[in-house]
Order: C-alpha cells, then sequence, then structure tokens
C-alpha cells in the first residue's frame, strides 16, 4: 500500500471518511480477492495523482462488516467516492485508472 493510502476500519469511518472536508474514495476490497489486488497498484497510483485532492482509503470486507452492509456492497472490488459525507459515485469491478480519474474529477475543485 501506497503512502497516499490509509486503511480505515468500521470504528473509524465517520471520523475518516464521512466527516473529510475533501472527497474520499473507499476501495472495499478483501485479501483473497484476486481482481481486488490486480486493482491495487492503480488505487496506489490514483491516490498519489489526487494527493491534495482526493483522500483515498482501504476497507478490508472481511475484519469490517458493518460499513460494507450499510452501503450495500454485495461484490468486491468496489470503490466509492463520498462527499460531504454521502455516496457521490460508485465503481464496482476492477476498472483502469482512467475510468477512476474521470470519476472524481467530477467531484475535485
Amino acid at each position: 500500500m501506497s503512502d497516499f493510502v490509509k486503511e480505515v476500519g468500521d470504528a473509524d469511518f465517520e471520523a475518516d471518511v464521512l466527516k473529510s472536508s475533501e472527497p474520499v474514495l473507499v476501495d472495499f476490497w478483501a485479501e483473497w480477492c484476486m481482481p481486488c489486488r490486480a486493482l491495487a497498484p492503480t488505487v496506489d497510483a490514483i491516490a498519489e495523482e489526487f494527493a491534495g485532492k482526493v483522500q483515498v482509503r482501504k476497507m478490508n470486507v472481511d475484519f469490517n462488516s458493518a460499513t460494507p452492509a450499510k452501503y450495500g456492497v454485495r461484490g468486491i472490488p468496489t470503490l466509492i467516492v463520498f462527499k460531504n459525507g454521502e455516496e457521490a459515485e460508485r465503481i464496482v469491478g476492477a476498472v483502469g485508472k482512467a475510468a477512476i480519474a474521470s470519476a472524481l474529477n467530477k467531484h475535485v475543485g
């Protein structure tokens, strides 16, 4: 995981994600999920590219079940952009960097 990405759990989700002054991209993933692992370097690159504009967090669904359940995360990887405490965008599946950047660009600035 890059220096620009932090783990988030059920306990600190509200403070770290919902109360953030910047948009937050949350990557819901699991260690055993091969598409999640394939997507990880892309998420790291996005985090570095959008540093200072977007916070990037990863949530391991094996250790945190309340938040994925609350937001209806049924498959992983799922990326959700939260802005002003609300879900603003959702991407399901392993997608390319351009698709993630396009989604984030709608919510920055």
